[in-house]
């Protein structure tokens, strides 16, 4: 079994991840015309806030008294969200649904590296939930992403 710092850890490099997805999300929403991307992408970033609160609780439970609030490089954008900018001054629904989805790529891969860090059943049951949850985002906007290529 994990020590407490090695688990408060993991779930920090979480949480970040959790922060750049609800900022990229976020940006995505403003810089996409569809109102439907709008919507969906406004979702993605509320959800990603609501797991990192949930995380952020199960640090504090673990006697964390100031858990991960940020982003990545305290509040800078994960490289791979970083092209977001550019797509999004693009205005090309296309080009920001594909930065979405490497932002996605990076999650979900953060998610599989923490599945198999050996965590506690009580947090592996929660971020195994959380990446399902990631993993279906990931793969809706990757199909998107091809349907706004083919049309």
């Amino acid at each position: 079994m994990k020590e407490q710092k090695e688990i408060v850890s993991v779930i920090d490099d979480l949480i970040q991840t959790l922060k750049d997805g609800q900022e990229g999300f976020k940006q995505a929403a403003e810089g996409v015309k569809a109102p439907q991307l709008k919507s969906l992408f406004n979702e993605y970033s509320n959800q990603r806030s609501k797991f990192a609160t949930e995380l952020q609780s199960q640090a504090r439970s673990l006697g964390r008294s100031q858990p991960e609030e940020s982003g990545s490089a305290a509040g800078a954008l994960h490289r791979t969200w970083i092209n977001l900018k550019s797509a999004i001054t693009s205005g090309d629904d296309h080009a920001i649904l594909a930065e979405c989805e490497r932002g996605e790529d990076s999650a979900v891969e953060q998610y599989e590296k923490a599945m198999n860090d050996n965590l506690p059943a009580q947090f592996l049951e929660i971020v195994s939930r959380q990446y399902s949850e990631i993993k279906n985002a990931h793969d809706r906007i990757k199909h998107l992403r091809d349907t706004a290529k083919a049309s």
